[in-house]
């Protein structure tokens, strides 16, 4: 014959029933966990895959600036070599002058031609800065995710620990935020609490 613990005790009922319902809060709380964690784990793919795409994209407007100041020097140079020539010609016999104008027209013609390819890759290290900070509001976004879910689990293990729906119901804000801002940044959303992002960069 087994004994029960309980027998001797008037609280039985309402001790079970507890035991019961903290059962109960610790298996939300699991689950809720697993789904924060499965979600947590497909942001990061997206969030390292947008890092990486906005390292190239700086890694692209850097280049291109460079590109920016070579054009600039070859076109200084240019203009500065036809200055000269035009300058040497100037006073000299119609012959002689003749044989520089070509010389003259030749660098004027680089000169231009280096001004037109400065101004293309402007407009390319532009654009580039442009896909960059694109790409960077995004990547707050999931910042802001990671951080509210990183909020969430502890709260989620003090709910485990002792039973407080209280505490269940604000790790569920946190969770609900994190995963609208992760939400957000994988469906390239505009939202983006400016001052929160401003205070945490």
């Amino acid at each position: 014959m087994e004994i029960d613990p309980f027998a001797a005790s008037g609280d039985a009922p309402n001790e079970s029933t507890a035991m019961a319902r903290h059962a109960r809060l610790n298996s939300a709380v699991a689950i809720t966990v697993a789904l924060l964690a499965t979600f947590i784990a497909i942001c990061k793919v997206k969030d390292d895959n947008i890092v990486q795409a906005m390292q190239q994209a700086q890694a692209d407007k850097l280049d291109h600036w460079a590109y920016y100041q070579a054009r600039n020097v070859r076109e200084e140079v240019a203009e500065a070599t036809a200055n000269e020539l035009e300058a040497a010609s100037q006073g000299q016999p119609a012959a002689v002058q003749a044989r520089y104008a070509p010389l003259v027209a030749r660098y004027r013609a680089l000169a231009a031609d280096q001004a037109a390819k400065k101004v293309a890759l402007q407009q390319a290290a532009e654009a580039d800065q442009r896909t960059y900070d694109a790409l960077n509001f995004r990547d707050d976004q999931f910042d802001l995710s990671d951080a509210l879910a990183a909020l969430a689990i502890p709260l989620l293990a003090l709910t485990s620990l002792t039973g407080k729906r209280g505490l269940f119901a604000i790790a569920l804000v946190a969770a609900a935020l994190g995963v609208l801002m992760g939400v957000a940044g994988l469906a390239g959303w505009r939202l983006h609490p400016d001052a929160i992002t401003r205070l945490l960069s």
